[in-house]
């Protein structure tokens, strides 16, 4: 497959701290990536150099030039405005003409559930609804890449389900998918390949069967296996 970004020796500090160490990664076309590991150990650090948000102070990001990307974030901003205008904006600063900006946003929005809701306030919206007003103006976009910073952290069951199964309608029509999630049930869902990153390292990198093979885990990274039996000391 080809690679879509490829990472070389990134580092990423933050003052004294040092958020990634040394990183090398490869995204290849199709894959479904997961990003694991407590918190602090550098994911969403990983997640904004790989969408280009951050510049890692050493080592090099390589990216196929022709690839479009978009970004979920935990919790998404919202504008002060309806759920079809912040999906419109988003196509209009694009270079999309307005009036074809609120057509395309009515498609992406029922593509995502949300039709009936296009004339409310975005910000009126439940936490689950404003993650797929999240994803509907992400795939508006269409990118070929999809990075995703803990996309269901804070909803409930059902808003859980109704973005995992987005995510994999989205991975079924060929987009590309890099997620952090600390919902390990999650990433057997829908990761075909899970990384684990600790103190800013990439500790274990293995297709999705393997990491959660406690024997495979277990000669690759001690480290990755305690935290997956979930007896990380920190």
């Amino acid at each position: 497959m080809s690679a879509l970004i490829q990472l070389k020796g990134v580092a990423v500090d933050f003052g004294a701290v040092a958020a990634l160490r040394g990183v090398d990664l490869r995204v290849a076309a199709g894959e479904r990536v997961a990003l694991v590991g407590a918190n602090g150990s550098g994911k969403s650090t990983l997640l904004r150099v790989l969408h280009g948000l951050l510049r890692p102070a050493a080592g090099s990001v390589l990216r196929d030039g022709a690839s479009r990307q978009a970004m979920v974030f935990q919790r998404p901003y919202m504008l002060r405005t309806s759920a079809m205008n912040n999906v419109a904006l988003a196509l209009w600063l694009s270079g999309t003409r307005w009036r074809q900006a609120r057509e395309l946003a009515l498609a992406a929005l029922a593509r995502v559930g949300l039709a009936h809701a296009a004339l409310r306030s975005a910000r009126a919206l439940s936490g689950g609804q404003q993650q797929r007003l999240a994803l509907a103006r992400a795939w508006s976009l269409r990118p070929d890449v999809l990075f995703l910073d803990e996309p269901t952290s804070s909803l409930d069951p059902h808003g859980k389900r109704e973005v995992e199964a987005l995510m994999a309608e989205f991975a079924g029509d060929g987009m590309t998918l890099v997620f952090a999630s600390h919902n390990l049930g999650q990433v057997k869902r829908l990761a075909t390949r899970v990384v684990y990153l600790e103190q800013g390292r990439v500790l274990a990198d293995l297709p999705v069967q393997e990491f959660f093979d406690g024997a495979r885990l277990s000669q690759v990274s001690q480290e990755a296996g305690l935290f997956v039996r979930g007896e990380t000391a920190w």
